[in-house]
């Protein structure tokens, strides 16, 4: 029992010391992503919006977000390249469903943003 809580420790400090090493701070669900997420998404994914509707999902907190749509999860933590919310506000799916739909494309500092919280787990934090 004692080597498994000095490993998770240690894995801890490995994960925030590769964190600062790389210059990235973690990033907070609260203060960072959720901001992003009422400007850009909350106009259509909240109930009785179009995106709702059409998709079902709701993005109105944490776990609406990570439950995903009717068709399935949109974000796989630890993995941005493969997580749909981020293939649709880079433009990387078929541009009928890019994000925010039929507005401008998110700025790229706001969609790094996702991206990394998506790498780190994509915590409620």
């Amino acid at each position: 029992m004692m080597k498994t809580g000095i490993l998770r420790g240690g894995a801890l400090f490995a994960v925030t010391f590769v964190l600062a090493a790389c210059g990235q701070r973690e990033v907070s669900y609260k203060a960072d992503v959720q901001p992003i997420l009422k400007q850009y998404c909350l106009e259509c994914h909240v109930e009785g919006g179009d995106g709702y509707t059409k998709s079902g999902l709701l993005m109105t907190s944490h776990e609406s977000l990570m439950k995903g749509t009717k068709f399935g999860s949109i974000i796989k933590p630890g993995d941005s390249l493969s997580s749909v919310l981020i293939m649709l506000v880079e433009g990387r799916a078929d541009p009928s469903i890019k994000m925010p739909h039929g507005k401008a494309s998110m700025p790229q500092d706001k969609i790094e943003v996702l991206k990394q919280w998506v790498v780190q787990g994509a915590r409620n934090n």
